[in-house]
C-alpha cells in the first residue's frame, strides 16, 4: 500500500493564479502544517498557484523539504469568460463530464491531468506525497478513486481540506477526508 495526501489551498482573496492568502488563511496554513507534522512525507508536489504554495510553505519549512511545482494541479477554468450562472453550470459538468464552456476545460480533461500527475507518482515508486491543489480539481481526483463523488462533495470541501488516498497493488484506491475544520 502506498498513501498521498491530497491538500486544498487555506483560504484566499480570490480566485486568480495570484491571489494570496487572507490573514485567516495564513493563520490556517500555520495549522495545517502542525496537524500535518506528525506524518512521513518524502515529498511535496503543488499548484503552482500562489495561495497553495503559501498553504504548504509552513508545513515544507518544518519538515524542511523542497517543493515541486506542477502546473498539472492548477485549478480547473471552468470558463474563459464571466459566466452569472457559473454554479449550474459547474454542477452539470459532475454529470456530463466532457461539456465544455468557452476558453474552458471539460471536466474529463481536467481529471485527465490531475490522474496523470498522481499516477506517475505511483510509477516513480514515490510513496507519502503530499500533493498541495484546488478545490474543484481535487474533487475530479477523489471522482476518479470513487465515481459516486459528484457535485456535492464538492460543496462541502473547506479551505483548507485534507484526503488521504490509499493505492493498493491491485489498483484500488481507497479515500479517506481527514480534515474536518480543525
Amino acid at each position: 500500500m502506498k498513501t498521498y495526501y491530497i491538500v486544498r489551498h487555506c483560504q484566499a482573496d480570490g480566485q486568480s493564479k495570484d491571489a494570496a492568502l487572507t490573514p485567516q488563511g495564513i493563520a490556517q496554513s500555520h495549522t495545517l502544517a502542525q496537524f500535518l507534522s506528525s506524518i512521513h512525507l518524502n515529498q511535496i508536489i503543488s499548484s503552482p498557484y500562489k495561495r497553495a504554495i503559501q498553504t504548504i510553505q509552513p508545513l515544507a519549512h518544518a519538515k524542511q523539504l523542497k517543493m515541486k511545482i506542477d502546473d498539472r494541479l492548477s485549478e480547473r477554468v471552468l470558463s474563459s469568460k464571466p459566466m452569472d450562472d457559473w454554479y449550474e453550470k459547474l454542477k452539470l459538468s459532475f454529470t456530463d463530464l466532457n461539456i465544455t464552456y468557452e476558453g474552458g476545460e471539460s471536466s474529463q480533461e481536467a481529471m485527465n491531468r490531475i490522474v496523470e500527475a498522481f499516477y506517475e507518482q505511483i510509477h516513480l515508486e514515490e510513496n507519502h506525497t503530499l500533493f498541495v491543489t484546488h478545490g474543484n480539481i481535487m474533487s475530479l481526483l477523489l471522482k476518479h478513486a470513487d465515481s459516486n463523488i459528484g457535485f456535492n462533495e464538492w460543496e462541502k470541501l473547506s479551505n483548507p481540506d485534507v484526503y488521504v488516498l490509499k493505492y493498493f497493488n491491485s489498483d484500488h484506491l481507497e479515500i479517506e477526508r481527514i480534515w474536518y475544520n480543525v
